[in-house]
């Protein structure tokens, strides 16, 4: 692959000259996903099932088809992720009480000790991240980031098709 620099990170194929700010954010957040993957890999979890999680512990219990919308999952994927996280006890899976077609899924107690884990993880991350940032560049670089999100959501119109839960979709 032809690159305009010498070695290193900075590298840039001469067929993204003309995007350098989409590669930067292609690798940073190619790197994002593959650490953050390995943190909670560590614990047990894919990142889907982080998202599903984070989404329940941080609202309590939702029915499965809302559950789904919520981080952009079809209905067997979003099945296949709650059977998974239910087999190894961080969710418990009910009948609605209000309509026989629909499943409730909640948190299991369990799965609190692990909550602290996985927000352990995303500091962890956090801080590698920003290592040698200091507040103001933090804060500008965040800054940038909600704007370039803000132009692609302006965009394309409709924020949903692009963040699943807070999360970005994989």
């Amino acid at each position: 692959m032809e690159t305009t620099s010498g070695k290193g990170a900075g590298d840039i194929p001469s067929a993204a000259q003309h995007a350098q700010v989409s590669y930067a954010i292609f690798r940073v957040g190619r790197l994002h996903r593959m650490f953050a993957g390995r943190l909670l890999s560590e614990l047990g979890l894919h990142p889907r099932q982080a998202v599903v999680m984070r989404n329940l512990w941080e609202r309590g219990a939702l029915r499965q088809v809302d559950l789904g919308e919520l981080v952009g999952s079809d209905a067997a994927t979003m099945t296949r992720t709650v059977r998974r996280l239910e087999r190894a006890g961080l969710v418990r899976r009910v009948p609605s009480p209000t309509d026989k077609r629909s499943v409730i899924v909640e948190p299991a107690a369990a799965s609190l000790a692990l909550r602290r884990k996985v927000e352990a993880a995303r500091s962890d991350l956090e801080h590698r991240l920003t290592d040698g940032l200091g507040e103001a560049a933090r804060a500008e670089m965040l800054a940038v980031l909600e704007r370039l999100e803000r132009n692609l959501v302006h965009q394309v119109g409709n924020a949903a098709d692009l963040v699943c839960g807070g999360d970005p979709c994989d």
